[in-house]
């Protein structure tokens, strides 16, 4: 009895140590759950929201991003996907250009609004969650810009190592 107490000791501390590490995905403009500022929507500069990466793990080779509004009134509505983001970068900055292929190899996908890059927030009516999501990849995907979220999420399925998650409201 006491060996089995011992490994379930075991098991929870390796579990919560693990967890304490898990990757995080935060940004200097807004806390998660809290008001995505104007600035960052289609009523401001409409530039893209800083995001900083923490705990990336160390095997990763890449990190995708995929940002998008469930609570559209026509279904889930991507605003951003981005990928073969270098995990040597600690975070994007804001403003990230809507060119297809950045610096570092980074490229961008094709979002709701038809165009490549970032579109903020534009919701038609009252308050809207909007999900930041990074996926950190045991390899660089070296494919063309472009990709659709649902083409990204086939193509990173077998390489995913951990997720984070950053969440935003906004209202017009």
């Amino acid at each position: 009895m006491k060996v089995v107490a011992l490994i379930l000791t075991l098991l929870l501390t390796l579990y919560s140590s693990t967890k304490e590490h898990a990757m995080q995905l935060l940004s200097p403009a807004f806390e998660n759950g809290k008001l995505i500022p104007v600035k960052y929507t289609c009523d401001g500069e409409d530039i893209s929201i800083p995001l900083i990466f923490q705990d990336v793990p160390s095997e990763a080779k890449s990190i995708a991003i995929i940002m998008d509004d469930p609570d559209a009134p026509m279904g889930v509505f991507v605003h951003w996907v981005i990928y073969d983001i270098p995990t040597n970068l600690q975070g994007l900055p804001e403003g990230v250009p809507n060119y297809p292929e950045l610096e570092y190899g980074i490229k961008q996908g094709r979002n709701d609004f038809g165009k490549i890059g970032y579109g903020g927030p534009c919701p038609p009516n009252g308050a809207h969650r909007y999900f930041i999501k990074a996926y950190a990849l045991s390899k660089v995907l070296g494919v063309q810009p472009g990709l659709t979220k649902q083409e990204l999420l086939e193509l990173i399925k077998p390489y995913i190592l951990d997720e984070a998650v950053l969440m935003g409201i906004y209202e017009r």
